[in-house]
């Protein structure tokens, strides 16, 4: 079939048919050169921001009515976003589409008298955005107030914001509102100024009579405490724990008015800033019945964790769990105000010992006068007992215990069992009691107490009661108190750290972790003496002898980082003498600061005549001279040289 010429003068558009020479005549353009209603109003009307409205049911029916012309031009609108690419298609289907004249009338149901028309409401939208702002918000704001009135009031139109405290006008839960209190949500309990820390104090008279009743209470027995508590009608008494029933009591007896005193040692809570008193009688480990300490307290006072504090309790509040402090007294042991000049522990100057601290308390005690002679023991000591199985090191323990407090009762002691037997820790605590029993009635006043962990809790347990033992401490030693802690024993507490830390993936020989070590080394070389300062004596047991390659580890890793060793001999202890101390094997660096100058030459003589003798016979002669003398200077006066 032969091609048709294409003619060149044939129009290839409806553009083309006018003559652009001539002028236009619109109307034999008909409804082409007629304005495309609603496109400038769409143009011109502000997004809208959020969810659409919600479509009103039954009463709203009027509302219905009065947004039909816009949604008349809604299709109009989406037409022009459209992309055309045929001109002629887009011009076609524009003059398909029906104008705002021929659009179908709304069988709605006829507004209320008192509502303006839809006619006269979007002319006066028209001509208020067009010529008068002020009119578009009049007639804005009585066209919405009446839409609110029929919705209930939940949404408002009006771009205020305003809403009824719960949903703004986009239909969004508190959009504008919820994030006023966004540091809040996870605040702890209290955590605001608490207006009764500025109060003044109660009397002095009050506050002695209230802590004597909180010490009272304390040193009962849990039966004594629920008899008395049974007595005031007290609930569930049977279910709480010691620290809760006495609180209970106090409140019960003495009523709102009576204040409630209590001690503690703080642990900071890292994630909330806030901090709990933990309470020796639970070896400082966390409880229901801790008392609560604000944020705001720890920042006014700059405590830190291990502060001992004492101070006044207030009962819970309407929502709180927990007794609070309202006041506090004193931190370890002094006003609080000297808080926020102390240094901390790492930046303090430790320095050789040189106060000695006598063990020499009783005649026929034999053990802590060999000790005074050939192993003098300072303020500020990193002593280590080497000891194998059943040769007297728990014994041992004791006797420096019971010297310490006759002797030192300005010495703040406190005893640390790891890992050891349960009989053992309640003979250690009834020895503490019968102290300081005996100590009231000689008119001191000592402060001793035993924190344990025994074999059969896990190990974190005991690396948590090491922790706050340690913090305590130091805290004490800020303030220039002088502090021993009887450790019994670092090999176990090095076994525990083992257990509990991330293995790094270097093992040493007998299964120890090479970062092992670490925790045991930071816990141990934390005793020293403070250049004019206070001291931390650290008097601890490690076990040789047991078979185990890891003790023998363990013991090799602290070896020469004491500056006090004393040696046990299994020996001396089979033949049931004792003390089983291997004199040879034990002494202390820079004796002659501990010791005068006669009996530094004294004891260097003494030393180098029993050099002929065995372990066992150095025993039996000490003991039988120590007898015959009541005091160790007696001894040394009596010898010849």
């Amino acid at each position: 079939m032969p091609r048709t010429k294409k003619v060149q003068d044939e129009p290839k558009l409806l553009s083309d048919t006018i003559d652009l020479d001539k002028s236009i005549d619109y109307e034999k353009l008909g409804d082409l050169a007629a304005p495309i209603p609603g496109v400038d109003a769409a143009e011109s009307a502000p997004k809208r921001r959020g969810r659409p409205a919600k479509k009103a049911k039954g009463d709203d029916a009027p509302n219905v009515a009065a947004e039909a012309p816009a949604q008349e031009a809604a299709p109009v609108k989406k037409e022009r976003t459209e992309k055309n690419d045929n001109p002629v298609q887009a011009e076609t289907k524009a003059q398909a589409e029906p104008s705002s004249e021929s659009a179908p009338q709304n069988n709605a149901p006829a507004a209320p008298a008192d509502a303006p028309q839809n006619g006269e409401n979007k002319q006066a939208q028209q001509q208020g955005g067009q010529n008068n702002p002020q009119n578009n918000g009049q007639n804005n704001g009585q066209n919405n107030g009446q839409n609110n009135g029929q919705n209930g009031g939940k949404f408002n139109n009006n771009g205020n914001y305003n809403n009824n405290g719960k949903f703004n006008n986009n239909g969004k839960f508190n959009k504008f509102n919820k994030n006023k209190n966004r540091h809040n949500r996870n605040l702890p309990q209290d955590d605001f100024i608490d207006e009764s820390i500025q109060l003044p104090p109660p009397p002095p008279e009050v506050v002695a009579a209230a802590k004597a009743k909180w010490r009272e209470l304390r040193g009962l027995p849990m039966f004594e405490l629920q008899q008395r508590a049974e007595e005031l009608g007290i609930e569930d008494c049977k279910k709480m724990r010691k620290q809760a029933l006495v609180y209970s009591i106090l409140s019960s007896t003495g009523g709102e008015e009576t204040p409630i005193y209590t001690e503690g040692v703080l642990e900071i809570i890292p994630e909330g800033g806030h901090g709990f008193l933990r309470n020796p009688d639970h070896n400082y480990l966390a409880g229901p019945d801790d008392i609560y300490i604000s944020r705001n307290i720890i920042r006014r006072y700059d405590l830190k964790m291990g502060d001992t504090i004492t101070g006044q309790v207030r009962q819970p509040r309407e929502g709180e769990k927990y007794f609070a402090l309202m006041r506090i007294d004193t931190v370890n042991f002094e006003p609080p105000e000297k808080t926020k000049r102390r240094v901390a522990f790492e930046y303090l100057t430790p320095i050789h010992p040189i106060e000695k601290l006598n063990l020499e308390w009783k005649k026929d005690e034999y053990s802590t006068r060999i000790m005074n002679l050939f192993t003098p023991i300072g303020k500020g000591q990193r002593s280590i007992i080497l000891a194998p199985p059943r040769t007297g090191k728990t014994v041992l323990l004791q006797n420096v215990t019971q010297a310490l407090t006759v002797n030192h009762p300005e010495v703040k002691l406190m005893v640390l069992l790891i890992d050891e037997r349960p009989e053992e820790v309640t003979e250690m605590r009834k020895l503490i009691d019968r102290l300081k029993n005996d100590a009231v009635n000689a008119g001191k006043n000592i402060q001793a107490e035993v924190l344990a962990s025994t074999f059969d809790e896990p190990p974190e347990r005991h690396i948590k009661v090491a922790d706050m033992v340690l913090e305590k401490a130091k805290r004490l030693v800020e303030h220039g108190n002088d502090v021993v802690i009887l450790l019994d024993s670092i090999t176990r507490f090095a076994r525990a750290n083992n257990v509990v830390i991330p293995h790094s993936g270097k093992i040493l020989s007998g299964g120890v972790d090479a970062n092992a070590m670490q925790r045991p080394k930071r816990f141990f070389g934390a005793a020293r003496k403070i250049e004019n300062g206070g001291s931390l004596t650290i008097i601890g047991t490690a076990l040789i002898e047991t078979g185990s390659r890891m003790d023998e580890v363990i013991f090799e890793e602290f070896k020469g980082t004491g500056n006090m060793e004393l040696v046990l001999d299994r020996r001396i202890a089979e033949k049931r003498i004792w003390p089983a101390i291997d004199i040879f094997k034990s002494g202390t660096r820079k004796e002659e600061l501990l010791l005068s100058d006669e009996e530094l030459r004294r004891v260097w003589v003494l030393r180098r005549y029993l050099q002929d003798m065995t372990t066992v016979e150095i025993m039996e002669f000490m003991r039988d001279k120590l007898k015959m003398f009541e005091t160790n200077r007696d001894f040394l006066t009596s010898m010849n040289g």
